[in-house]
């Protein structure tokens, strides 16, 4: 298995990717994949990332922006997907422990991410990399008229100077 920076070209097998994790109803807010254009400008150019396998996409993951203020510039949401038929082989572990070291060559101090708290593998995946838990956000969204939690889990740069 390779991981290796996303292309526009990889965009097909991204998107089916996203659908499958919107089907779940546990892995997101939205409820149709957009398109790349809506998705690229919702996403930091860099740390956008793919495993892939003899040609195929496993899984991907990706940073967004948390705010436009600058001061939050070295902080980003972190979004990672897995096809449904990679699940619970280490994709996701190997995408966001290159993630998190991407992320920290591009400048950023913290990523964040939020969790349903249904979604068990995806909280156990987060911990497993070093994300610690802050809080619940109870009643935050709703996905088809029923009120969502979401666990909010960061990871702080051991690199990019906070102390």
């Amino acid at each position: 298995m390779l991981i290796r920076s996303m292309q526009v070209s990889d965009w097909e097998q991204v998107r089916q990717i996203y659908t499958e994790g919107i089907a779940t109803g546990i892995a997101t807010f939205e409820t149709n994949a957009p398109t790349y254009e809506s998705w690229d400008n919702a996403h930091v150019s860099t740390c956008r990332l793919v495993a892939e396998q003899d040609s195929i996409i496993l899984g991907w993951a990706a940073l967004s922006p948390v705010s436009s203020r600058c001061v939050y510039g070295g902080v980003g949401e972190v979004s990672v997907y897995i096809g449904s038929g990679s699940r619970g082989k280490g994709v996701g572990k190997l995408l966001l422990e290159k993630l998190i070291e991407e992320s920290e060559h591009a400048g950023f101090w913290t990523i964040q991410s939020g969790v349903f708290p249904e979604n068990k593998a995806s909280i156990k995946l987060h911990e497993k990399v070093g994300f610690r838990y802050i809080g619940k956000r109870e009643r935050v969204g709703k996905i088809q008229g029923v009120w969502k939690d979401n666990l909010l889990f960061e990871k702080r740069s051991d690199t990019v100077g906070i102390n």
